[in-house]
C-alpha cells in the first residue's frame, strides 16, 4: 500500500536507534570494563543512556502526574482523571477534585492537536485546578483509530468543539491555545447561530493563527511556499500493520517532530549534548529539567491527513477564519454572531509560531460584540511556551485570565471583579 513502507520505514528507524542507544548503554557498563580506567566508557553509557531515552519517548504518551492539589483548608485532595464525553478521535476528560464542591470557575481547555499530546498542557491544569473545575480536550493518537471510525477534518473537529460546550453548559469559561484558537472561535460562532444558550459566557484565545498573514513567521512562509500536492505528497503516510489504525492516512507524528527540532536544531543539539556530559559526570536524575521538558517535547502522535491538510489549506492558506468565510456542515459561520461571549486574546511579544497580530485578529472579526466584551493582552519578552506553561504564564497571564473569568461570570462574584479590574485600571 502506498506509503506504508515509509511508515514502517520511520518507525524502524526510531527502534533502530532506541536498540543503539540500549546497547551502548548495557555494554559500556559492563563491571569488567571498569577496570580499563578508559574515559571513554562513561561518555558511551552516558551516550547510550540518553538516546534511549530520547527515541524510546517518542511513541510513548506521557501521564497527566497530577496527583493531588493543596485545597484552601490546607489539606491535599486527591485529583482523578475521569472520561466525561467519550468520542472516536477525543475525548472530554475532567479533572476531578476529591471531596471538593463544584467551583465557581468552570473552564474547558481546548488543547493543540498539532503533533503533541494535551498533557503539552500538564502545567496549565496543575495552575488552574487550585481555583477551578477543569475540563481539557484529550485528542487520541491518529495510528491508533481504526479506519471505520471515519475521518477527521477541521469541521469534525469544530463540531467536536460545540459539542463539548454543549455537554459543559453556558457558564463555562474556555481557554484555547495555539493551533486551537480560530476553531474555537469557530464553535462558539456555530452555537451562536444554532444554539445560542449554550454559548460559554467567556473566551481566552491564547496565541493562536486567527489571521496568518498579519505576522509572518516560519510557519507561514512554509505555508505560502509549498502546494497542497506537494504537501500531501512529502508528509501523507499510512500507519503500519502494527497499529490499531493500520492503512488510515496520517501525518506522523515523527515528521512533525522532526520540522519542530530544524527549527531550533542549535539550541536542541546543544542541550542533548549537555546532557550527555552530565549524564557522564553523574549529575543527571530521572526529572531533572532535560528529562521533564523532553520527555514531553518528544512525545508525538498521528494528526489524521484530511485534518492537517484542511488545516493548511482552509486556516492558512484560503484564510477562511481570518475572512469570515468558514463552513461547517454546509453552514457558513458568522462570527459576527458572537454577541455576548467575552473574548480575550493573549500574544507572546517573542512568539516564532503564531507572531503577535495573529491572534488579536479576532477582536476585529466579532463585529456583534461590544467593546466592553473585548480584551487583549500583549505579554513583553514571551515566547509562544512561555504565554501558556512558562514563566509569564505563572507570574503575568494566569491572574489576568483569572480576573476576565471572573469579571464576566456574572452575579456577586463577577460584580466584585469587575470592580477590582476597574480600580486597577
Amino acid at each position: 500500500m502506498k506509503y506504508m513502507f515509509t511508515y514502517d520505514l520511520m518507525e524502524s528507524a526510531r527502534n533502530t536507534n532506541e536498540w543503539l542507544g540500549a546497547t551502548a548503554r548495557a555494554m559500556a557498563s559492563y563491571p569488567a570494563f571498569a577496570m580499563s580506567m578508559n574515559p571513554m566508557l562513561p561518555m558511551m553509557a552516558a551516550w547510550g543512556e540518553v538516546t534511549e531515552r530520547t527515541f524510546s519517548r517518542m511513541i510513548a504518551k506521557p501521564d497527566w502526574g497530577i496527583r493531588s492539589i493543596v485545597g484552601p483548608d490546607g489539606q491535599d485532595h486527591l485529583v482523578d482523571v475521569n472520561q466525561v464525553v467519550e468520542k472516536p478521535f477525543g475525548n472530554l476528560i475532567q479533572f476531578f477534585v476529591r471531596r471538593r464542591p463544584p467551583m465557581a470557575r468552570k473552564v474547558l481547555l481546548v488543547a493543540p492537536m498539532s503533533g503533541h499530546y494535551a498533557t503539552l498542557l500538564r502545567s496549565t491544569v496543575a495552575s488552574l485546578l487550585p481555583d477551578a473545575d477543569v475540563f481539557v480536550t484529550d485528542w487520541h493518537n491518529a495510528r491508533d483509530i481504526p479506519v471505520s471510525a471515519g475521518k477527521f477534518d477541521v469541521e469534525d473537529y469544530t463540531l467536536y468543539l460545540a459539542e463539548f460546550m454543549k455537554f459543559m453548559g453556558p457558564e463555562t469559561h474556555v481557554i484555547a491555545v495555539c493551533q486551537p484558537v480560530p476553531l474555537t472561535l469557530a464553535a462558539t460562532a456555530y452555537l451562536a447561530g444554532q444554539d445560542p444558550d449554550a454559548q460559554p459566557r467567556s473566551m481566552t484565545l491564547i496565541g493562536g493563527p486567527v489571521d496568518p498573514d498579519a505576522a509572518a513567521t516560519e510557519v507561514t512562509d512554509f505555508g505560502r511556499r509549498i502546494t497542497m500536492g506537494q504537501l500531501e505528497h512529502l508528509a501523507i503516510q499510512r500507519v503500519g500493520f502494527q497499529h490499531k489504525g493500520a492503512g488510515r492516512l496520517v501525518y506522523p507524528g515523527l515528521l512533525q517532530l522532526q520540522s519542530f527540532i530544524t527549527m531550533n536544531a542549535e539550541r536542541h543539539g546543544k542541550a542533548f549534548s549537555e546532557q550527555i556530559f552530565r549524564v557522564s559526570r553523574g549529575e543527571s536524575s530521572d526529572h531533572d529539567a532535560h528529562n521533564r521538558f523532553y520527555d514531553e517535547y518528544l512525545a508525538v502522535m498521528d494528526m489524521t491527513a484530511e485534518f492537517y491538510l484542511s488545516t493548511v489549506e482552509r486556516i492558512f492558506k484560503n484564510r477562511e477564519i481570518a475572512t469570515n468565510s468558514f463552513v461547517v456542515a454546509g453552514k457558513t459561520v458568522d462570527m459576527g454572531a458572537i454577541t455576548k461571549v467575552a473574548v480575550m486574546t493573549v500574544e507572546g511579544a517573542n512568539d516564532d509560531i503564531s507572531a503577535p497580530g495573529q491572534c488579536v485578529a479576532a477582536l476585529n472579526l466579532l463585529t456583534g460584540l461590544p467593546d466592553a466584551k473585548k480584551a487583549q493582552h500583549l505579554e513583553p519578552g514571551a515566547g509562544h511556551y512561555g504565554i501558556f506553561a512558562g514563566k509569564s504564564w505563572r507570574l503575568n497571564i494566569r491572574p489576568l485570565v483569572l480576573n476576565f473569568i471572573d469579571a464576566n461570570s456574572g452575579g456577586a462574584s463577577g460584580k466584585k471583579a469587575k470592580i477590582a479590574l476597574a480600580s486597577s485600571q
